[in-house]
């Protein structure tokens, strides 16, 4: 089977180690789960102590978390866009920690509007629909205009607003915790990522 010991490696000068025991079961290694983005399938595994792994086959939502804005919300995950581990998990659109996937930003961007009364997401030359006004206490009104001191959005978040679509990074294990959650990128790291995805 597969195991994660180092025993049959050479040694770093070159030589053959002897073979001095069989494979243990404390250094199995099991297949990975290559979760899939679909209708959630979730498979337990008995592990060491008779503890649980959660193995997702398939996931299609996950807790993901806008860290300038405190927010977090579930959201559907669209695709996998990016990997730098590997684009055979893009092509295949494998969900793993550290991969770059698309989600739905509808989420964030009601949560958004509501909290600082703005329309956000409107692309250039386009006006924001009137919608009705909506009956607001003047305590509100004022909770709203103090939060509108210190608001700044990104360029490339409210861009990306506009089409509905948010990137964001996986931060936990799906094939080991059963769930896909992760952070919406932004500053630097969603420059560095669209520079990636261009080359």
């Amino acid at each position: 089977g597969i195991t994660r010991e180092g025993k049959h490696k050479r040694r770093e000068t070159g030589g053959r180690r002897a073979q001095f025991r069989k494979k243990r079961k404390f250094e199995l290694g099991r297949p990975g789960a290559m979760t899939k983005i679909g209708e959630k399938r979730i498979a337990t595994v008995r592990t060491r102590g008779g503890n649980k792994k959660f193995r997702a086959l398939r996931l299609d939502s996950g807790n993901f978390s806008w860290g300038t804005e405190i927010c977090t919300r579930k959201v559907r995950v669209l695709d996998v866009k990016y990997n730098a581990s590997n684009n055979e998990l893009v092509r295949t659109k494998t969900l793993v920690k550290g991969a770059i996937v698309l989600v739905d930003a509808h989420p964030f961007k009601s949560w958004y509007e509501s909290h600082y009364g703005v329309k956000i997401g409107v692309g250039k030359g386009q006006t924001p629909a009137d919608e009705e006004e909506t009956k607001q206490s003047k305590n509100v009104q004022k909770k709203i205009a103090a939060r509108q001191k210190g608001r700044t959005l990104e360029d490339a978040i409210d861009h990306q607003m506009a089409s509905g679509r948010l990137l964001a990074k996986i931060t936990s294990r799906p094939g080991q915790s059963g769930r896909c959650d992760g952070q919406i990128l932004e500053g630097a790291e969603l420059a560095f990522y669209q520079r990636q995805m261009k080359h």
